[in-house]
């Protein structure tokens, strides 16, 4: 069987461009959800979010490719390119065919569809953007990825809102399996627009408090949904002998996946996040016990919130596990909140400290990490994903330390 691994990692996120930025503010606890400052949200029920405030696409990419991208797709270039050079990979020395790209989005370039549509109705269809035929579409950061670093392999995109993130790495994986030298992958959203805003509005599953510090609180009882945020991670995935004879550094193991559906709220069933985490371990050859940190998907809404606890305290035991979501200081990005866990999974591993979850004062019976990092000596991250309207995802993930080649 093709062990995939990972050697390189770009991150866009509301605390930090790149890797080393996002782990040290991750471990310092940096809080940066915050008044949404890009629109009038004054008739708007929710009106926090975390922004990515410092990237400047014009510094990152040619400027043939602003007018054609949606900031989402900037993003996600930016973290190809970071995550291509982490990687001292040099993808002229193999057959273009063997290059792939598989990435996930929740939305689309909301953002770049909006401005277009208020031209097509403030000034007619004359001054609508031709790029409007592409740049609203979930495939397009896959599309420009591939194009932009000519990559012919094989190709995908997954749509499972926040549990695309984890199943576009698990689709990577399976085409390292098929022949795949190299692929891309992960998740990038950004919708934080009056449009994308409205449209998780009608879901009911946002924070409507203006606090920062009360507004995302995943598994406390003074929850009150989540609150958006925006970026994600692009990573590089190679099968392992093949990354060790060319001398990379591997970050880890894609170790296991697994993947459920869950019913209809009106089935009155209960939700199948716990068989996903067991697919996942199968799949890794683990048992419960072999896992040292759990990333939770900490959604923010009671019920789910309920159904993930109850879950892990099933497989694992009453506190029988550490468990964070970092998530806290950033909100939920959509499809790129899980590559962003998965990368700070692999730097705990790493590292041997666990990021904290800040601001939540637990209700269930779960060893959360809480106040600041902590040491820990581990082998196997657990990182869970869930989608609006029933997608479950796991993903196991192994390390060896600093000296892991």
């Amino acid at each position: 069987m093709t062990t995939a691994v990972v050697t390189g990692a770009g991150v866009v996120a509301p605390n930090g461009l790149g890797t080393e930025a996002f782990w040290s503010a991750t471990l310092r606890g940096d809080h940066v959800i915050k008044p949404i400052d890009r629109y009038d949200t004054t008739r708007f029920t929710s009106r926090l979010a975390g922004e990515v405030r410092d990237f400047d696409a014009a510094r990152y990419l040619p400027s043939r490719l602003l007018a054609q991208t949606d900031r989402m797709t900037q993003f996600a270039l930016a973290a190809a390119d970071w995550a291509l050079a982490d990687a001292a990979l040099d993808t002229g020395e193999l057959a273009r065919t063997d290059l792939g790209v598989v990435t996930a989005s929740a939305a689309g370039g909301f953002d770049f569809g909006q401005r277009e549509l208020q031209n097509l109705w403030g000034e007619g269809p004359d001054h609508v953007s031709a790029y409007m035929s592409f740049a609203w579409f979930y495939a397009v950061n896959t599309g420009q990825i591939s194009i932009k670093n000519d990559l012919r392999g094989p190709t995908g995109v997954l749509v499972a809102e926040q549990a695309g993130g984890i199943d576009a790495l698990a689709h990577a994986r399976r085409a390292l399996r098929g022949g795949a030298e190299v692929v891309l992958s992960g998740g990038m959203d950004s919708s934080l627009c009056p449009y994308g805003m409205a449209a998780r509005m009608a879901a009911g599953r946002l924070s409507t408090r203006d606090d920062p510090d009360r507004a995302f609180l995943p598994f406390d009882p003074d929850t009150d949904g989540h609150v958006p945020g925006e970026g994600g991670a692009i990573l590089v995935l190679e099968e392992k002998d093949r990354a060790l004879r060319r001398g990379a550094s591997i970050h880890g193991e894609i170790a296991g996946h697994g993947a459920t559906f869950d019913p209809r709220p009106s089935a009155m069933r209960p939700g199948n996040l716990g068989r996903a985490i067991e697919l996942a371990l199968a799949d890794a050859g683990l048992a419960p016990g072999d896992i040292d940190v759990v990333f939770a998907d900490a959604d923010g809404s009671p019920e789910n919130d309920r159904a993930e606890a109850e879950a892990l305290v099933r497989l694992f035991g009453p506190y029988g596990v550490p468990v964070t979501a970092p998530k806290t200081m950033i909100g939920r990005l959509c499809s790129g909140g899980a590559p962003l866990d998965v990368v700070l999974a692999l730097r705990a591993l790493r590292e041997g400290l666990i990021p904290p979850t800040i601001k939540v004062t637990p209700g269930y019976a779960l060893d959360l990490v809480r106040e600041g990092p902590r040491p820990f000596t581990g082998t196997a991250a657990l990182v869970l994903a869930r989608g609006h309207n029933g997608f479950n995802s796991a993903l196991v993930l192994r390390g060896r330390g600093k000296d892991h080649r």
